[in-house]
């Protein structure tokens, strides 16, 4: 591969241009906030949660797409207007869907489910695609949790008004309010561009020169497949307790508006979570622990929680599992993950990137959910043990790949290109 961004980075002010990035994310995911809780609850409404694994199943086919728009967008307009273009589009398509559910569109409820999932992990990739291509190690180290934080700060305001107005003004209508976050975010995140300057190509990648998705650059390159893997594995994991959490929730809680708001109060507790772990844990683990030890301790914690979760079945202990893993998920996993990008070449952290976290992710959401659902389908519903039972699997084997990602990892930061 090309030069690492290391060398690649001109960024005269790249500090300042990662915390307005941070800015734009708390915009990005407060209005993701009322999204997510609301076309969760929409969607239990119209389908019930059972058929919660059969959308999830769909969300890799709408993400493909996405990411394909993306990528000519990428080669077409360079990474800032790419950015403001998805950004853009993001709000009118979440506006449509509005329009559909006040219909009466049950259908709108299943596309904006699936939509949630594609563009939410596209905006935030680019993000930090802009983030590992201005930050050196040492800068990464210090200041990746901190921008987690900030970013949840938004999380967290949406959260918690999702929960107090959920009941008042109505499901449907919160979802504006997504659409209307994505403006803030949109016009921050071009500013951080204008700051921290525009990331540039090698000769023989520009224009998509290798591909607008740059495929053949990720499957010749082992630690980009592992990179891959790894996300399967942490997703695989996310999904089931996603699906046991919401399946416990829908029995205590039948009322569409009232459900809302019980999710709109979890995952601002959730999102509490992670800015403590983003502000506080993340920037001295990083510091002062080495990245070696940080991986590995992750999925040992899980196996705890799914333990747990196995031996007391409960809305509470599933509630603390998937709260546990969302927020490692958005604190310390994130701002170590983050770093293991930084050695590598733009294509790789402006292309292939959206194919491991952004298509990736959604892939394997995708695919355990159907295979949850056709398991189901043909021989009656799982037991609620078999949830944390694939978790504890796939935490597993998590321990594996990430002993190999290091040792590449490694490697790749010591030699000049990748």
């Amino acid at each position: 591969m090309p030069s690492s961004s290391a060398e690649n980075n001109t960024s005269r002010h790249p500090v300042l241009a990662t915390l307005l990035i941070g800015a734009a994310a708390a915009f990005l995911l407060c209005g993701y906030e009322f999204i997510r809780s609301v076309s969760t609850s929409l969607y239990v409404e119209a389908y019930t949660a059972a058929k919660l694994p059969f959308v999830m199943a769909l969300s890799p086919v709408g993400v493909v797409v996405i990411v394909y728009v993306y990528g000519r967008l990428l080669s077409w307009l360079g990474p800032s207007r790419a950015l403001l273009a998805t950004s853009l589009l993001s709000g009118v398509v979440i506006v449509g869907c509005y329009a559909a559910l006040v219909r009466g569109s049950h259908l709108a409820a299943g596309v904006v489910f699936v939509f949630r999932e594609g563009y939410i992990v596209l905006i935030i990739e680019q993000y930090w695609s802009f983030i590992n291509s201005v930050l050196r190690e040492e800068d990464a180290k210090r200041v990746n949790g901190p921008i987690c934080g900030i970013a949840s700060l938004g999380a967290i305001a949406g959260g918690m008004l999702v929960q107090g107005y959920a009941v008042k003004l109505g499901s449907e209508t919160l979802l504006l309010f997504a659409a209307a976050s994505l403006a803030p975010a949109g016009a921050l995140s071009w500013l951080a561009y204008r700051v921290g300057g525009e990331p540039q190509p090698a000769a023989d990648e520009a224009g998509g020169k290798q591909g607008h998705l740059a495929l053949g650059v990720f499957l010749r390159t082992r630690y980009l497949l592992l990179l891959a893997l790894l996300i399967w594995l942490t997703q695989m994991v996310s999904t089931v307790l996603d699906l046991r959490f919401n399946g416990l929730v829908e029995q205590a809680l039948p009322l569409k508006d009232l459900r809302t708001s019980f999710l709109g109060g979890f995952f601002w507790k959730l999102n509490v979570a992670s800015a403590v772990l983003q502000f506080v844990v993340a920037p001295l683990l990083l510091r002062h622990v080495p990245l070696r030890w940080v991986h590995p301790a992750i999925p040992l914690v899980h196996i705890g929680a799914c333990a747990v979760l196995i031996w007391h079945p409960s809305l509470t202990t599933a509630g603390v599992a998937f709260l546990l893993f969302k927020s490692l998920d958005y604190s310390v996993f994130r701002a170590s993950k983050e770093i293991l990008y930084l050695p590598l070449s733009f294509d790789a952290r402006y292309r292939a990137k959206q194919l491991i976290d952004s298509f990736g992710y959604r892939f394997s959401k995708g695919t355990t959910s159907a295979l949850i659902g056709l398991v189901g389908r043909v021989a009656g519903a799982l037991p609620g043990a078999a949830y944390p039972g694939i978790a504890l699997g796939a935490c597993a084997a998590w321990l594996a790949v990430v002993r190999a990602i290091l040792g590449g990892w490694q490697r790749a930061a010591q030699a000049p290109s990748v």
